[in-house]
C-alpha cells in the first residue's frame, strides 16, 4: 500500500491524525503499564502573554468543540499507523473504539485571559485525554492569537468597520479559521468566501488592479464594474492617479457611488485629499476603505482621517507579531488507581526556567472593584470564596463525552466586546505594557 492509498477521503471529517506521534506512543505504554485508565485532569493555559500585550482572547472553542466530537480512528486511519507501525496491536485495538467520553470545561469563547487562567479543562482517563493536546493547543494558539490582534485592531478603528482579507497570506485552511478568529475579535466581514459559506460571516470583495489593468482605460474598467454591481461598488482608485480616478469614478457612477479604495501610498494625505475631492464633487456619502498591510499600529494613526473603514491583511492572520499565544495543556491532577470515582491528587511540573506549572483543578473568577470594573483575575483549587461566586468564568462545554455548550458566533462576538468593556481603560492602549489585571492564586 502506497501513501496516496493511505490518504484520508476529503469527506472523512476525522481529526485523529492532528497529533503529535509521540501522544499515541504514551497511550501504548501506559496501556501496557495499566496506567492509562487513571482518572486525569488538564488544563489548557499560558505562563504569559505575547510581549507588551494587555490581555488575551479567547478563540477556537467552537472549533475544538467540533475537532474533539470527530477524533475518531476509522480504518483508513488504523491501516496507515499499522502500516507505519506506530503503535503495536493492544493499542490499535484500542484506538478502534475511541470517542472522548470524558468532561470539558473552560472560559467562553470571546472571553479575554490572563497568565496563568485556566482556558480549558480536560478530565478523563489519561488515555482519552492524553490524546487530545495536540489538537487542543493547534486550535487555540491559532485561533487565540488572530483574535487578540483582532481585539487590539477594533479598539485602534474606534467603531469604523473592519475587513479581514488575509487568506492568501496564509495556509488555506488558516484562512478560513483566521477569519473566524478575526469575526470574534471585532471584524465585521471577510472576503474569505470559505469562511462566509462555513461560518456565515458577512463576506465583501469587489475588484483588485489586476481588473483595471484588464481594461484599455480606467474608466472602461469603472463602467465595467458599476455596470455589473451597480453604483453602491467600490472602486479601486489607486492603479494610476487617485486624483483622476476619483473623478472618473464620479462621474461614472454619480454620487451614489458606494466606496473608494485607496492600496498604496501616503494614507492618511490621500485620505483627506479624497475626502474632500468626493465632497466638491457632490459625492458626500461615498465611504472612503484603505488597505495596505495595515496593523493596529496603523489604524490608529489614521485615527483622525476621514476613513471609513479599513481592509487587514497579512498583520491579522498572524497575529500581528505574536502567530501564538503560547498556550500548554498539562496534567494537573490524577488518580492513582483506576475507577471513575478514584480520589484525585494534585500533580505538577517541577523543572527549571520559568517551566514549573501548579497543580490540582482550578476555578476561575475576575474580581471587580467597587465600581464594577475588573481588578484581578483569581485562580485557586480550594473552595471558592463566597465574595467570588457569582464572578467565576469557567463554564461546562463537555458532559461524558456529549457537547452542551454550542453558541452562534455573534454571541461570542458579542461576549468578547462585552469581556473587553469590563476591563480597566488602560486596556485599550496600544503601548507595550504588563498584562491590565494581576493572576492572584489561592
Amino acid at each position: 500500500m502506497n501513501a496516496a492509498d493511505l490518504r484520508l477521503p476529503v469527506d472523512v471529517p476525522s481529526t485523529a491524525l492532528f497529533t503529535d506521534r509521540y501522544e499515541l506512543t504514551m497511550l501504548q505504554a501506559a496501556l501496557r503499564s495499566g496506567t492509562a485508565d487513571r482518572r486525569s485532569v488538564f488544563e489548557v493555559f499560558t505562563r504569559r502573554l505575547p510581549e507588551g500585550r494587555r490581555y488575551g482572547v479567547v478563540a477556537g472553542t467552537g472549533r475544538v468543540l467540533d475537532a474533539v466530537e470527530n477524533f475518531r480512528f476509522d480504518s483508513g486511519v488504523l491501516d496507515f499507523l499499522a502500516s507505519r507501525g506506530i503503535v503495536d496491536e493492544p493499542t490499535l485495538a484500542w484506538l478502534a473504539d475511541y470517542r472522548f467520553r470524558g468532561d470539558i470545561h473552560g472560559y467562553p469563547e470571546g472571553e479575554v485571559y490572563f497568565p496563568g487562567s485556566p482556558v480549558l479543562r480536560v478530565e478523563g482517563t489519561f488515555a482519552e485525554a492524553v490524546l487530545l493536546e495536540t489538537v487542543i493547543l493547534s486550535i487555540l494558539n491559532h485561533d487565540s492569537a488572530v483574535a487578540a490582534a483582532a481585539s487590539r485592531m477594533a479598539v485602534a478603528a474606534g467603531g469604523r468597520p473592519l475587513i479581514e482579507m488575509g487568506a492568501r497570506r496564509t495556509h488555506e485552511l488558516a484562512a478560513v479559521a483566521a477569519s473566524r478568529a478575526a469575526y470574534v475579535g471585532g471584524f465585521a466581514s471577510t472576503s474569505d468566501l470559505a469562511a462566509g459559506f462555513r461560518y456565515n460571516i458577512p463576506t465583501v470583495g469587489t475588484s483588485a488592479h489586476a481588473f483595471t489593468l484588464l481594461h484599455d482605460s480606467e474608466r472602461d474598467a469603472f463602467t465595467a464594474q458599476v455596470d455589473s454591481l451597480g453604483r453602491g461598488t467600490t472602486l479601486l482608485v489607486d492603479t494610476y492617479d487617485v486624483a483622476e480616478a476619483v473623478r472618473a469614478a464620479v462621474e461614472i457612477a454619480g454620487p451614489e457611488l458606494g466606496a473608494v479604495r485607496i492600496d498604496s501610498g501616503d494614507l492618511l494625505l490621500l485620505a483627506h485629499r479624497v475626502r474632500q475631492q468626493l465632497d466638491d464633487l457632490g459625492a458626500t456619502e461615498t465611504k472612503i476603505v484603505v488597505t495596505s498591510d495595515l496593523d493596529e499600529y496603523a489604524i490608529a494613526s489614521l485615527a483622525a482621517a476621514p476613513v471609513d473603514a479599513y481592509g487587514v491583511g497579512t498583520q491579522l492572520v498572524t497575529g500581528s507579531g505574536h502567530p501564538t499565544c503560547s498556550m500548554v495543556y498539562k496534567l494537573v491532577a490524577r488518580a492513582d488507581e483506576a475507577g471513575p470515582d478514584a480520589p484525585l491528587r494534585p500533580v505538577a511540573k517541577k523543572s527549571m526556567g520559568g517551566k514549573a506549572s501548579l497543580g490540582g483543578r482550578k476555578w476561575a473568577a475576575r474580581r471587580p472593584d467597587a465600581d464594577g470594573v475588573a481588578e484581578a483575575e483569581v485562580v485557586g483549587t480550594g473552595p471558592v470564596p463566597p465574595e467570588l461566586a457569582d464572578h467565576q468564568l469557567i463554564v461546562e462545554l463537555v458532559r461524558g463525552g456529549e457537547v452542551v455548550a454550542r453558541e452562534p458566533l455573534d454571541t461570542v462576538r458579542d461576549r468578547h466586546a462585552a469581556a473587553r468593556a469590563g476591563l480597566p481603560l488602560s486596556a485599550t492602549q496600544l503601548s507595550r505594557g504588563e498584562p491590565v489585571l494581576p493572576t492572584e492564586y489561592l
